[in-house]
């Protein structure tokens, strides 16, 4: 099982993940150019692509689904809500509606040979979701864009050998800074997202003895920096079983531009 992030931000998101014989994308929020240029550094194209997978419809995780839809062809999964709200979204162009396949949350369904479940989680969309991929006896969890969790979203991604979990923000600088008063309590919400601290908290209850990576993800351009969520999490991760190093399970900051190295779990 393999895994890079292509794009990672409040203004695209873009995650591979695969195996030798099956290519996925989780959400397709930036441009078709900037998600070829991150495949091809590992000598993959969209066309090797076999499933697109959709988080929830909010632009900056479906941007692309109408270009590359009407290039490439490729099936499209998300919830039936969410696939409906792709499907009245007029900036996405037209495209083969054909393409989109519902999804149940927690139920395990294929794309090749990955298996991948759906698990529902807070956020100010129609049915949004977190999701877990299964493949060559690993397993890839990706959940960004969530303003809470709980024992149910813990259970669904522990035991997890790569993940990608939300530090949107952090929260002095969203609360000093130039947001309006209502966006701000959008963000800081139960529907809205992560804090630094509220994902390494996150983090920190999924570790376990065979984590190869962990990816801070959905960094805010506004109010976060990479280095200050990276030591911000580090500081919440002091109290599991497992270490106190982050060395241990490859911490990394998901770049908002630029794709990550190839991730062999």
């Amino acid at each position: 099982m393999k895994m890079m992030t292509i794009a990672s931000g409040s203004s695209g998101n873009c995650t591979f993940v695969g195996t030798d014989n099956t290519s996925i994308l989780v959400d397709v929020g930036v441009s078709k150019k900037k998600i070829e240029d991150g495949l091809n550094q590992i000598d993959l194209t969209l066309k090797d692509m076999d499933g697109i997978l959709i988080t929830h419809e909010h632009i900056d995780h479906v941007k692309a689904v109408g270009v590359i839809s009407r290039k490439y062809g490729i099936p499209l999964y998300a919830t039936y809500e969410t696939c409906c709200e792709i499907a009245s979204m007029p900036t996405l162009g037209d495209f083969d509606r054909g393409l989109l396949n519902p999804i149940n949350v927690d139920e395990l369904f294929g794309i090749g040979d990955i298996r991948v479940e759906a698990h529902s989680i807070w956020h100010d969309a129609v049915d949004p979701v977190c999701y877990c991929l299964y493949g060559d006896g690993k397993k890839v969890s990706i959940a960004t864009d969530l303003g809470d969790y709980d024992d149910y979203i813990i259970d669904a991604l522990k035991d997890s050998d790569g993940l990608l979990v939300e530090a949107n923000h952090d929260v002095r600088m969203l609360e000093c800074g130039s947001y309006p008063y209502h966006l701000k309590q959008r963000i800081l919400g139960k529907r809205g997202h992560l804090s630094n601290e509220a994902g390494g908290r996150l983090l920190n209850s999924l570790l376990n003895d065979h984590v190869k990576v962990s990816f801070l993800g959905h960094l805010s351009k506004e109010n976060n920096y990479p280095d200050l969520a990276y030591e911000t999490v580090k500081l919440e991760i002091t109290d599991n079983p497992y270490t106190n190093d982050v060395r241990d399970f490859n911490l990394r900051v998901a770049d908002r531009d630029n794709a990550s190295d190839l991730i062999v779990l």
